[in-house]
């Protein structure tokens, strides 16, 4: 019988091949990902003996999962290419510019303030899909706007998708436990969803402390790895509208969790946060001074790593007749049917749910695969696109230039993610093997459980980090852990609700760093293959979000 330690350094394996590939030998993700997926399929059928069709139906599901992850880049560059098709990308341009030409301040509001909106309505790495083109359209470094894109997917990330990592990640974790419906008992939540709602306030919290310096974490990054004289400085000194924004954000999100629940707080703050902060802006509160505006080196001199294939040249036939009104309608339009499908009061994510396409028991195993296409963050940029050709008035060869562009750019994507998903699903369902272990996620925390003891909530963060970057998914790591971190609190006699939320402020910081959440991201402005690059900068961000809510929820339970 392997013993716990053991069998927790053999669970380390597949994520240590990723680390070892992909960031330490710098492969692109196309080449790494074969390996890991070979040495998670390895383990469980020899070590867990897990049976060869259960690995073969956590595959399926993988690639299930992975062509709907190609659809929604695919919406995402559809509906970019449209823009820039039509010439309405010049205008949309053209406003942020009369905001500030300051990248510094260009790259908080959309990647920071939009990109936590659009995290809020959709969730599922939905903003980077948005983001990203976005700032690369603005004349951004692919690679720059994908690490921005990357590092904000952090404290909108556990009430994304109206609350779906709390309500359903932690909700699915916690609500078979006999143990956790005691303890809610003992402590009075009347209902179930009173618990939930006093996890999502401690998750708010934390989220609160540790996300008020992201923004300044996003441009100090921008300017040392991307700016002229590479230096950290340049992006401090805008350390006050950085923080003006942040708390812009944080305050009514952690208000909004405190009253409302865990359904609201990333939509209502990131869109508070932009009101607030573009007026300030434009007023020239906390702003830079125009002589102090800074810019990215000229393109010429941009390393080849810097840029992706998509190019940002607009159609300038058709740039004069795009307003500013109808140039954003299609983004406006993508963020109301993100909200009104997603927000549970109101039936229309129902209706579109009912549709679904899928298989409850793959080759007899206990393991299902499904999708609702209609329901897909793609399918809305599908129809934005649409929206956008007839608003417009594009010519059908403009349109079909869009689709060409976007379908080159989704099967580039696809190498990479058709074993990056699949190495995910076959690690999380390694359980159910002869061996009689647990699943490798479980395993492996167990082993640093027995190791840290009394100081597991300074590491909570990290197990929660570590399970969002395998599986890509807050909500994922949430439904694997959530269990596990509340027995770990009881028997380290702290209180578990406060280890919990630490399991889901570390998940949803885990996305930062997340495999298939960069692919996909990158995928949009193609930029493949420097996956790894990228998760190098987005590491840095990672392990303070991971360590500062660490430190401060040990102090919390133990002082």
């Amino acid at each position: 019988m392997l013993t716990t330690e053991l069998l927790a350094v053999l669970s380390l394996l597949p994520i240590g091949s990723v680390a070892l590939f992909l960031v330490v030998w710098r492969w692109p993700a196309k080449r790494a990902m074969p390996i890991s997926y070979v040495v998670a399929a390895a383990l469980a059928l020899f070590v867990w003996q897990v049976p060869l069709v259960r690995v073969a139906a956590a595959s399926v599901r993988g690639l299930v999962i992975a062509a709907t992850l190609l659809f929604i880049v695919f919406g995402a560059i559809l509906l970019l290419q449209t823009l820039q098709q039509s010439g309405a990308m010049r205008e949309i341009r053209r406003g942020f510019t009369r905001i500030s030409p300051d990248r510094r301040v260009q790259v908080i509001i959309i990647a920071w303030l939009f990109g936590a909106f659009i995290e809020g309505s959709a969730g599922f790495g939905t903003p980077a899909a948005v983001c990203v083109p976005l700032l690369v359209s603005l004349g951004f470094p692919a690679m720059a706007a994908v690490v921005a894109g990357m590092i904000i997917q952090s404290t909108p990330v556990s009430f994304g998708a109206a609350g779906t990592p709390i309500l359903v990640g932690v909700n699915t974790g916690l609500s078979t436990s006999e143990a956790v419906r005691e303890y809610a008992a003992q402590v009075g939540f009347a209902e179930w969803s009173e618990l939930l709602a006093s996890i999502g306030l401690r998750v708010a919290i934390l989220h609160t402390i540790a996300g008020t310096l992201i923004p300044l974490f996003v441009v100090a990054l921008m300017t040392r790895f991307f700016g002229r004289n590479r230096t950290v400085d340049e992006g401090l000194r805008v350390w006050r509208f950085a923080l003006f924004a942040a708390v812009s954000m944080t305050f009514p999100y952690l208000v909004v969790a405190w009253l409302l629940g865990p359904e609201f707080p990333s939509i209502v703050g990131g869109l508070t946060g932009l009101a607030v902060v573009v007026t300030a802006a434009r007023r020239g509160w906390f702003m830079p001074s125009p002589e102090e505006t800074w810019e990215f080196p000229d393109r010429d001199g941009w390393p080849a790593q810097w840029s992706g294939t998509w190019n940002v040249d607009d159609a300038p036939s058709s740039a004069s007749r795009i307003g500013f009104v109808r140039a954003w309608a299609p983004y406006v339009l993508v963020a109301l049917l993100l909200v009104v499908t997603r927000i549970r009061a109101l039936p229309f994510g129902a209706w579109l749910k009912e549709w679904t396409l899928g298989v409850s028991n793959l080759f007899g195993t206990d393991i299902g695969v499904g999708t609702a296409p209609l329901h897909l963050p793609g399918t809305i940029f599908v129809v934005a696109s649409l929206f956008a050709f007839f608003l417009n008035r594009m010519d059908r060869a403009s349109y079909a230039r869009a689709w060409r562009a976007s379908s080159k750019t989704m099967v580039s994507a696809s190498a990479a993610l058709v074993f990056t998903v699949p190495m995910v699903q076959v690690f999380i369902n390694s359980d159910g093997g002869a061996a009689g272990h647990a699943e490798m996620p479980r395993a492996l925390a167990d082993g640093v459980a027995g190791l840290v003891g009394a100081a597991w909530p300074a590491l909570s963060p990290f197990i929660g980090g570590l399970g969002a970057f395998v599986a890509g998914s807050n909500t994922v790591s949430n439904m694997m852990f959530s269990s596990f971190q509340f027995d770990v609190g009881q028997r380290i006699g702290v209180d578990p609700l406060w280890v919990v939320a630490l399991q889901a402020v570390g998940g949803a910081a885990g996305n930062i760093i997340c495999v298939h959440n960069v692919v996909a991201a990158s995928a949009v402005v193609g930029l493949l293959g420097r996956e790894g690059a990228v998760i190098r900068i987005t590491l840095v961000p990672f392990v303070y979000y991971a360590g500062i809510a660490g430190l401060v929820g040990y102090v919390l339970v133990h002082v």
